[in-house]
């Protein structure tokens, strides 16, 4: 059945209602369902008739597909690892290591914040997580320097949407089933543009703090210790996270482990981990456990509401109109690449990352042969455009989450302020990835051979 009129009614209304504050996966489920019940209707001849339709069928057919998806084995694992490391307080312990290591610096706190959000994403690949621990744990230590709110805000906001792009990265993995493509290509190819926006930021941030050095004083010479205790504590804190990341994404860079099996062995790890710091307890543990399924069971009922309403959007035609409206503009590659890229970013302002790359980056994906386009280039481009998605206000998420920690310390326009150079920064590495695709596919095909469609 080919109704397009009623797949965009369909489309336009769940924006409506996503916009009217309605829990977005359930959302997604109802309309789904109730679309769905309108494109296989058929004349009911019993009452019995009236529940015998397709939509339900296809509802628990992708209510299976999820729970039986290998790639996805991964995201409880990986969610479980990161809780773990953050409820150990390894990553505080991190942090002040590092802000030690770096009193030098201009911005000092603001540089060990930003190395630290790197280094947690890839052990937790949880924005919320990032920027809410960041929030408890960076912030006070800054406010309590004297350093500009805003300025501190945004470093906070910035570093902790990495997590979505520097492996093992929540949403590679959600890109990966929706766009069948390799986990580990996709993984190698995150790799370099997520190390150099990490770098872009740092960069500004030390810049920002040389010219204008009120924002960001640097600490008192009494409160620096001594250099061996800065270089133990550096050791004791930096040196065994860091060998458990490089071995959970050595293992799937290196082809020995897919990214399930990595993920199992960094959860086993992060509890070893957590153990060696004394501080794996049973109430932890059961924190971690409760947080993991909390956020799993999300991510699960978002697949499942999204493939269902997907499916009924292309069932209706949805996909068809929006495809040959495209191809009807007689666009140049880089034309379909700004365009894309221009609607990703403005549905940005009112949606998450993962209605995004659920609903809207699948009706593109199909027209990437006829335009030329590596799918791993673009899918690299969609994971640097989607940290828009936490920084553009009025809806930048990541400002949100810090809001809630730090309820009156600071206003919500404050945070707005801080974010928007970062947005530049995003921005521009966009435009640097597009002018250098290698920085995205050196990688992987080094790896794994070059990439053949």
């Amino acid at each position: 059945m080919s109704n397009p009129e009623v797949a965009i009614l369909m489309l336009c209304l769940f924006i409506v209602l996503v916009l009217l504050g309605f829990p977005i996966a359930f959302t997604l489920i109802a309309m789904g369902v109730g679309f769905g019940y309108y494109a296989y209707y058929s004349s009911p001849q019993t009452f019995s008739d009236i529940f015998d339709n397709q939509i339900f069928y296809l509802l628990n057919q992708n209510t299976y597909s999820v729970m039986e998806s290998d790639t996805l084995v991964a995201i409880p694992l990986f969610l479980f690892m990161g809780y773990v490391v953050e409820r150990a307080d390894i990553v505080g312990r991190l942090f002040r290591s590092l802000q030690m290591a770096a009193h030098n610096l201009p911005g000092s706190m603001a540089v060990s914040a930003l190395i630290t959000c790197a280094v947690f994403s890839t052990a937790s690949g949880i924005v919320g997580a990032v920027v809410t621990l960041m929030g408890l744990l960076a912030y006070p230590a800054m406010a309590k320097a004297n350093y500009d709110k805003k300025f501190a805000a945004g470093v906070i906001c910035a570093g902790g949407t990495l997590g979505i792009l520097i492996p093992p990265s929540i949403m590679l993995i959600v890109y990966a089933a929706i766009a069948e493509l390799s986990p580990l290509r996709l993984y190698a190819a995150a790799m370099f543009p997520g190390l150099i926006l990490a770098g872009l930021y740092i960069v500004y941030a030390i810049t920002r703090a040389t010219l204008n050095p009120s924002i960001a004083p640097k600490p008192l010479a009494e409160d620096i210790p001594p250099k061996a205790q800065i270089y133990k504590d550096l050791l004791v804190s930096f040196l065994p996270l860091t060998i458990l990341i490089v071995t959970v994404l050595g293992s799937i860079l290196g082809g020995l482990a897919t990214p399930a099996e990595a993920a199992a062995m960094g959860a086993l790890g992060s509890m070893i981990l957590a153990a060696f710091y004394r501080a794996l307890t049973w109430k932890k543990i059961q924190e971690s456990v409760f947080l993991c399924a909390k956020a799993t069971a999300m991510v699960c009922w978002l697949f499942v509401g999204s493939w269902t309403f997907a499916s009924i959007f292309s069932y209706l035609g949805g996909h068809d109109v929006i495809e040959h409206w495209v191809l009807g503009m007689d666009l140049a590659p880089w034309q379909f690449l700004v365009m894309v890229q221009t609607i990703i970013f403005v549905l940005g302002w009112p949606l998450e990352w993962s209605e995004i790359l659920i609903i809207f980056v699948p009706i593109f994906l199909p027209m990437l042969d006829t335009f030329g386009v590596n799918p791993y280039f673009f899918a690299m481009l969609v994971a640097l455009n989607l940290q828009t998605s936490f920084l553009t206000p009025p809806m930048a998420m990541s400002a949100y989450y810090l809001k809630g920690v730090l309820k009156n310390q600071i206003e919500l326009v404050e945070i707005f302020k801080g974010l928007l150079p970062y947005l530049g920064i995003v921005l521009f590495s966009m435009v640097l990835l597009y002018q250098f695709p290698g920085i995205a596919l050196w990688l992987p095909d080094y790896l794994f051979g070059e990439y053949i469609p």
